[in-house]
């Protein structure tokens, strides 16, 4: 899959090509249903398939809190690698970008910068200066122009819409589990293994100390899979302050389950799959010892139970 980061990176000579048009952020079902809706009208008018994103999240720019996303920009390009496209642009997205009106956004970008013949969207598509414009704004438009367009209708699960704002909401809460379902996989970290304070080999349970470029961190302690080095290593991590010694930095420990080895330096990828409890303060590290041992009990009662065959 090739990557242009700008309209001004794609080549001069431009083939026309279908698109798909999102934030695509977690990828998840609704966004797989979009995805998927792309290869088939791309592979019907044999066109080249590529998925169209921002960077950053409009959002970010323009929302009244901080938005924290799902994945990381390459997190975010590795899952559309997945899906065999043929490209993905990212168009940056800044205040400049936020003004241009509806109709030169269609001329603009989707014709004269990307040469498309086909747009696929959501239901709920909006663009252009303010949000002004919707989907029917864009057929209008691409009809004079040969532009056609496709929406798909919105995944719903337990009769709600499927949004990375509600996946967002459930992994602060702590619902694992749900999040996994909607976003179709475990929700996962890019990781870096570096040195900690030993605290964890000290009191019997050592852990790899984690440091992360993703912005939402399951916060609480969660049975997990720590992929490193071609291994995948089921694991209990604790993401919090460590409020047993008196800690105010965030940290993320991942204690590896029946393993002896040091990784640190290495890349790793932490998926997380159910929720066990809280991160609460213990009254020493003595009290902590022994909830640590229920919680690897209670981990290798989950792996015992399911198999490991599942991708993260």
């Amino acid at each position: 899959m090739q990557i242009f980061r700008s309209l001004a990176s794609l080549p001069s000579s431009r083939p026309p090509l279908a698109a798909a048009i999102g934030n695509f952020d977690g990828l998840h079902l609704g966004h797989r249903r979009v995805l998927a809706r792309l290869k088939a009208e791309a592979a019907k008018r044999g066109l080249p398939a590529a998925a169209v994103t921002f960077a950053p999240h409009p959002e970010k720019v323009f929302g009244p809190h901080r938005l924290c996303m799902l994945q990381t920009v390459e997190q975010r390009l590795e899952g559309l690698r997945e899906f065999g496209l043929d490209a993905t642009v990212i168009l940056p997205f800044n205040l400049e970008f936020a003004r241009l009106p509806g109709e030169d956004f269609v001329r603009d970008i989707l014709l004269a910068g990307l040469n498309a013949r086909v747009v696929i969207v959501g239901a709920d598509f909006r663009f252009g200066a303010e949000r002004s414009a919707g989907v029917d704004d864009l057929r209008r438009w691409g009809r004079r122009s040969g532009l056609a367009v496709r929406t798909i209708p919105h995944v719903k699960r337990a009769g709600r819409i499927v949004r990375s704002s509600r996946i967002r909401d459930l992994l602060l809460s702590g619902r694992i589990e749900t999040a996994n379902a909607l976003l179709g996989r475990p929700y996962a970290l890019e990781c870096d293994v570096v040195s900690g304070a030993s605290r964890g080999r000290r009191i019997g349970f050592p852990t790899a100390n984690l440091i992360t470029p993703n912005e939402l961190v399951p916060r609480g302690v969660y049975v997990t899979l720590l992929a490193v080095e071609e291994r995948v290593l089921p694991s209990v991590t604790s993401a919090g302050v460590r409020p047993t010694f008196h800690s105010h930095d965030w940290t993320v420990e991942t204690h590896i389950l029946d393993y002896c080895g040091d990784l640190y330096g290495a890349g790793a990828r932490l998926a997380f799959l159910r929720k066990l409890r809280d991160e609460i303060r213990f009254l020493d590290a003595a009290a902590l010892r022994i909830q640590i041992g229920r919680d690897a009990a209670a981990a290798r009662d989950f792996f015992r139970r399911r198999e490991l065959g599942h991708g993260i």
